[in-house]
């Protein structure tokens, strides 16, 4: 399987050849709906809590005698159906979001999200960032050469999560060049899971030697 790799520049300069153990597995959208649900689970900050009736304050005399008013009987102004008294059903904090994710799923999920983006061409290969500075203009100007390869015109594009970017070398300079990037994401190949991979537009993957390899030791040899 073979693709091309462009220079930071956006000019064509050599192809490489891709594994299929990684960049030709077959769609798999309920493994990756599992994975993918999961993982936000486990990220879900559950922090809304809400007081049931043994938790709010007052309610300690009876609020009218049991009989002889006319009235409802009542024994306590902490009842759920008083104003200010506890809720019913609310959310809890301490209510557990955690799912169990098998290891060998996460990684699979992940190859499979990477086959399919590299399917629908979202996938450009690039060599490093040799002699780029750390100034926002210049990894500005870096991603306007991207949007001049064919099928990546709106890679550029100002939109949120619209530009992922893998690089196996993530140095000061790059760090800070995509910083105020708001469309583009930087992560080290270590870093990067099947949430990152869909929840961007473009994936564009530098040094792509070494993030491969990377990607064949660590998540298709176990």
């Amino acid at each position: 399987m073979k693709t091309k790799v462009y220079d930071h520049k956006g000019k064509e300069t050599r192809t490489i050849d891709l594994p299929e153990n990684i960049f030709g597995l077959n769609w798999n959208a309920d493994l990756v709906h599992q994975v993918v649900v999961g993982m936000q689970s486990n990220a879900r900050a559950n922090t809304a809590h809400t007081k049931d009736r043994s938790e709010v304050r007052g309610g300690g005399k009876k609020p009218w005698r049991q009989k002889g008013t006319g009235q409802a009987r009542h024994g306590s102004k902490r009842s759920p159906i008083w104003v200010g008294g506890g809720i019913t059903f609310g959310p809890r904090s301490e209510r557990n979001y955690d799912k169990k994710i098998n290891t060998k799923m996460r990684r699979k999920a992940l190859l499979v999200a990477l086959s399919q983006k590299l399917r629908d061409g979202q996938i450009l290969f690039v060599d490093g960032f040799e002699g780029i500075s750390g100034k926002t203009k210049d990894m500005k100007d870096v991603f306007e050469a991207f949007a001049h390869v064919d099928g990546f015109e709106t890679l550029n594009t100002k939109k949120h999560n619209n530009a992922f970017m893998i690089s196996s070398e993530v140095n000061e300079e790059i760090k800070q060049g995509t910083d105020n990037l708001f469309h583009v994401s930087l992560r080290a190949p270590e870093n990067i899971n099947v949430v990152d991979i869909l929840n961007h537009r473009y994936i564009v993957m530098a040094n792509p030697e070494k993030t491969v390899e990377f990607l064949q030791t660590k998540l298709t040899n176990k």
